[in-house]
């Protein structure tokens, strides 16, 4: 993991205004290569190395007397949820988009504190959240959530907006993920899963309810707006029951899995996998609008000539193009990738192989990923939340929006010649 975690780093610094490799660099080179970040400046090395520097069994542990266990004072646990807004949709641009577009708006918080029951602020309807404000930047509290990422870049981009800043590293240092704990101990992501897995008590579980309150309020209508708590009293006070049970199962789901916390060596990397997500991969969006432009134009003409060739109304039709080739003789039971690759290595000539080699370059999905560049994208160049830390049950990063994982590999004959 350590040595995963490593990779991770690298991969990191190479995006990175002035590339670096590794942490055996000079301070002020090091400073200097992340002063830009959306973290905000980094004045400290010892500061830098906490979050940059993967911290397993063989890295250095903390030896002051403050940071020793025993010498701390006692941490008040805070639970949170919140519900949210945003034009935006956030499984295809991803949070980091979706919270930065200027409809992003929190709607309702619910949080309890050391285990209690559970307050909620209506924000939507003019809630003062002056008291869970004061718990949240209090640095002797500890903050828990479902899925915490969510919840601190959120709650942080908002806080800015509002002009009451909160200090995003200093928060961070004191979020734990109780997803994060559950994955750690094998157990599926979603909230509502893994209690079903745990066999929490009907009481104390997810409500079901959630998706169709969420698409009512979290999401803009089909025509343009929103939904105001105002349009749909009965549905909202539903909305509010909802956001204050998943705290409920939230802290149900923490309570099963006390004696299993997550180790600090994966806390931490947890935390550094949030701020590398949060700084993003600066792209070039001209190259990327030209791509998507060009493949526009070479699509645009190939379904032309396919369209002059077949006389079909819709050339891309699977149903279509199979009764066009059985007509030419070529019987086929389905277009996918392998089969008409295979049908090209046969006997096959004139309008039929045309055609089949038109489909084979309208499936290239290669664009695809301009495409989910260009919809993750930030005002600042920038792509963000590109991997998920413990995206598998393996304890592995998993690819997220544009899928760097599986970019294409370069094979162009000049290469070595540019």
């Amino acid at each position: 993991m350590v040595k995963q975690a490593r990779r991770y780093y690298n991969v990191y610094c190479a995006g990175m205004d002035r590339e670096y490799k590794t942490l055996a660099v000079s301070e002020a080179q090091a400073i200097n290569n992340v002063r830009h970040s959306v973290i905000g400046d980094v004045t400290d090395w010892e500061e830098y190395r906490w979050y940059a520097e993967p911290c397993g069994p063989d890295q250095p542990q903390p030896d002051t007397a403050e940071e020793q266990p025993g010498n701390e004072a006692p941490m008040r646990h805070l639970s949170v949820d919140i519900e949210t807004y945003s034009d935006q949709d956030i499984k295809r641009v991803g949070l980091y988009r979706y919270a930065e577009d200027p409809s992003f708006d929190i709607l309702l918080i619910a949080y309890s504190v050391d285990g209690g029951p559970v307050a909620l602020v209506d924000l939507a309807q003019g809630d003062s959240c002056d008291v869970f404000w004061s718990l949240l930047s209090s640095p002797d509290v500890e903050v828990h959530a479902y899925n915490a990422v969510f919840e601190w870049w959120c709650l942080t981009t908002w806080a800015e907006r509002q002009g009451r800043p909160l200090d995003r590293r200093e928060l961070l240092r004191r979020t734990r993920c109780t997803m994060l704990q559950g994955m750690y101990c094998g157990y599926p992501a979603g909230l509502e899963a893994v209690g079903s897995a745990l066999g929490l008590p009907e009481d104390r579980q997810k409500l079901a309810t959630g998706r169709a309150l969420i698409r009512t309020f979290c999401r803009p209508k089909r025509g343009g707006g929103r939904v105001l708590p105002s349009q749909e009293p009965e549905k909202w006070e539903l909305f509010r029951a909802y956001c204050r049970q998943d705290v409920v199962t939230e802290k149900a789901v923490a309570e099963k899995l006390r004696d299993f916390p997550v180790p600090e060596s994966e806390q931490r990397r947890w935390q550094t996998d949030a701020l590398i997500n949060a700084r993003g991969v600066r792209v070039d969006l001209p190259l990327v609008e030209a791509a998507i432009a060009v493949d526009a134009e070479v699509t645009g003409a190939l379904q032309q000539e396919a369209a002059e060739l077949s006389g079909l109304s819709n050339p891309k039709s699977v149903q279509q193009l199979s009764g066009w080739l059985d007509s030419q003789g070529i019987q086929t039971d389905d277009l996918r990738k392998d089969t008409v690759k295979d049908l090209l290595a046969g006997e096959i000539d004139g309008d039929a192989r045309r055609m089949l080699e038109i489909r084979q370059e309208l499936a290239k999905a290669s664009v695809k990923k301009y495409q989910a560049i260009q919809d993750a994208v930030g005002g600042d160049s920038r792509v963000r939340g590109l991997l998920q830390f413990y995206g598998t049950r393996t304890g592995r990063w998993a690819g997220r929006l544009v899928q760097v994982q599986n970019l294409p590999q370069n094979h162009l004959e000049a290469l070595d010649l540019a």
